[in-house]
């Protein structure tokens, strides 16, 4: 069936916070949904800030990024039009990745996480400072205490992670992190529905904290590594 005969999926009113990633991520879903193909127009410009309860500042915002992701393309007199074609899955970071899975996501962006929490770790093990060290304390104890009264530590093992990327003196990490976020945390959040999900990599977290306190780079990558090695084997386990 064309596009244009097709019912228009629904859109929904957006809450206020982090709308510029909320509207990309909402016109995703629609594109997705009514099955655009390049070339296709979206709704006006009106008709979008209606159905999603948004400002024309947070939508063109939301259009721009994804223009320079060449999602989208706006014509001036003329409207938004499709690209390329987006999905659920699809992760909007600096390049725009499709994940065709699951699985997928979490294999690509484990890739990434790789390279940053390496060597994140390794410059915090070598500037870590007296005050990191008594917050990456208290997050890792909070970790600790999460992780054996529910199974699962989530938000408590980022805010641990954040605690190494301040460490680390280079603010770029924190920043891409922050760039990162929201796609990460949309895969990681309990993948598989398995709460026990990368459990086993849970000791070697203090282990990690015990390097960089002791300024040892080279164990701090081997037991991020070693973490990281764990959520992999869970990946290719859980995804059979």
């Amino acid at each position: 069936m064309p596009p244009a005969s097709r019912p228009r999926p629904q859109l929904d009113v957006l809450p206020p916070l982090g709308r510029a990633r909320q509207v990309a991520e909402a016109l995703s879903r629609y594109i997705d949904e009514a099955g655009l193909e390049a070339g296709d127009r979206l709704p006006s410009e009106r008709e979008l800030m209606a159905a999603l309860g948004i400002g024309r500042s947070s939508l063109r915002e939301a259009v721009s990024q994804m223009q320079a992701l060449g999602v989208l393309e706006a014509r001036i007199g003329s409207g938004t039009y499709v690209r390329k074609p987006v999905s659920a899955h699809t992760l909007h970071l600096p390049l725009s990745i499709e994940a065709h899975n699951l699985a997928d996501g979490l294999m690509l962006t484990l890739e990434v996480r790789r390279g940053i929490e390496v060597e994140a770790s390794m410059a915090a093990a070598r500037r870590r400072t007296p005050e990191d060290i008594v917050r990456m304390s208290d997050t890792l104890e909070e970790m600790e205490r999460v992780h054996l009264s529910e199974g699962t530590s989530g938000p408590a093992d980022l805010a641990f992670h954040l605690t190494i990327y301040q460490a680390s003196g280079n603010p770029l990490f924190g920043q891409v992190l922050e760039q990162l976020r929201g796609h990460f945390e949309r895969f990681w959040d309990q993948p598989f529905d398995r709460p026990d999900f990368a459990g086993r990599s849970f000791p070697f977290h203090r282990k990690l904290f015990e390097a960089i306190r002791d300024g040892d780079a080279a164990a701090a990558a081997r037991h991020t590594r070693a973490i990281l090695d764990i959520v992999e084997e869970d990946i290719r386990d859980m995804s059979r």
